[in-house]
């Protein structure tokens, strides 16, 4: 869905994982395009064989702005992602794998690669460590595939374990490993839970932003519904040389087609 702002143009992504789930998954993405939509993004397709989903792309004139790597197993050490956990460099690794091989099938740009919790047992600059080497091994099987890896920090509050803390550890990984490769996901809803100051961080950010996602706080619904000053936001980003995906992943509190009322507000 292409938005003119008065700022400029900014291009949003269906999250189906939170939106239209009142249809089953693969209905999902005609319900997309007939509501405007022209790409999707979803945290896990790895339930489906990737040919079939470039099928349901394909066949609704989709496209994929992004993936994540795969989850480990609800309840274990490695289920919101491996690249944080020490001994657990195999199933990382087998993940990005996987993750590379179903993007370029896709044709998703962007790979978002799961920090996952920290240990409570192990040493954090051990996990710190561990973490970087896994994301440099990661750049370095992205690089040259078309393929930018994204790195996400999830707010203290709803996650006071994630490994990843804040967007400006991101960047500095991202900068440390290779910026040309690695990214930041900046995610406004986190950003704002976090510690506020939202356009003044994703100014300062810009440089490293690799993909943004929005929701609004609280709650977590469609911008409008919460306390973020989206109108604003958005157009900063439109105004900004940000010209990626902006993926819509929030819960909608009325129904995802009254939700998208919110789209009406922001136009020039």
């Amino acid at each position: 869905m292409i938005i003119e702002t008065s700022a400029g143009r900014i291009r949003l992504a269906a999250n189906l994982k939170w939106m239209y789930t009142e249809l089953p998954f693969e209905q999902r993405f005609d319900a997309a395009a007939a509501s405007g939509f022209t790409g999707v993004e979803f945290a896990s397709p790895y339930d489906l064989p990737a040919e079939r989903i470039r099928r349901l792309l394909d066949q609704a004139g989709l496209e994929q702005a992004l993936i994540n790597t795969p989850a480990g197993p609800k309840g274990s050490p490695t289920a919101m992602g491996a690249a944080y956990v020490p001994g657990a460099s195999e199933e990382f690794r087998a993940g990005v794998r996987s993750a590379l091989e179903y993007a370029t099938t896709l044709g998703a740009p962007v790979v978002h690669v799961m920090a996952g919790l920290r240990p409570q047992d192990v040493d954090p600059e051990l996990a710190f460590a561990t973490y970087v080497a896994n994301i440099g091994w990661a750049a370095a099987q992205a690089r040259g595939s078309g393929v930018r890896v994204v790195l996400e920090a999830i707010n203290k509050r709803d996650q006071p374990t994630y490994g990843l803390r804040t967007m400006e550890t991101a960047a500095a990984v991202a900068e440390a490993v290779d910026a040309a490769t690695v990214g930041v996901l900046f995610d406004v809803y986190h950003a704002q839970v976090d510690r506020g100051n939202v356009i003044e961080r994703f100014e300062s950010l810009l440089p490293w932003i690799g993909h943004i996602q929005i929701a609004d706080n609280p709650g977590r619904g469609e911008p409008g519904t919460g306390e973020i000053a989206y109108d604003r936001v958005l157009a900063r980003i439109a105004a900004s040389d940000y010209s990626g995906w902006i993926g819509c992943e929030y819960g909608p509190v009325a129904g995802t087609e009254e939700g998208l009322a919110w789209t009406e507000r922001i136009t020039a």
